[in-house]
């Protein structure tokens, strides 16, 4: 779950994913079933704190040691988001084994806050910035 944000994090995602693609805030909200306000107002937000959070994803991305082509600049803001969030969770995917799910994991990096009006905290996040402890498996 984000904070203030009755939908899950994999509903949004699947919005932002949308967005990415191309869709408007319309088709996506017919898509996924949700009131068109709702999904509107999410796009609005993404476009207007990505920079806060492609920092934090940027920031986890570093510490787990990621290699990711920094997105075409005719993806958008919401496409750097989404292609930086695919790139984490594959990293973390070969890191711990198994998979893992993208947006579950945007949500834990950003403390919930993806889509918080200020975005995420800079130092928020599981294993960003402040935190000194190493939650990553096979880290030593």
């Amino acid at each position: 779950m984000l904070l203030r944000r009755a939908d899950a994090v994999t509903v949004i995602g699947a919005a932002l994913v949308a967005k990415a693609l191309g869709c408007g805030h319309r088709r996506v909200a017919e898509l996924l079933g949700r009131p068109v306000t709702t999904v509107r107002g999410w796009l609005r937000r993404i476009g207007r704190v990505a920079a806060r959070v492609l920092a934090v994803l940027a920031a986890a991305a570093a510490e787990l040691g990621t290699e990711f082509a920094a997105p075409a600049p005719a993806t958008g803001s919401t496409g750097a988001v989404v292609e930086l969030v695919g790139a984490l969770a594959r990293a973390v995917a070969r890191r711990l084994g198994g998979s893992c799910e993208p947006w579950r994991l945007a949500a834990v990096i950003s403390g919930g806050r993806l889509l918080a009006p200020t975005g995420p905290d800079l130092g928020s996040g599981v294993g960003v910035a402040g935190n000194t402890s190493r939650p990553w498996a096979g880290d030593p």
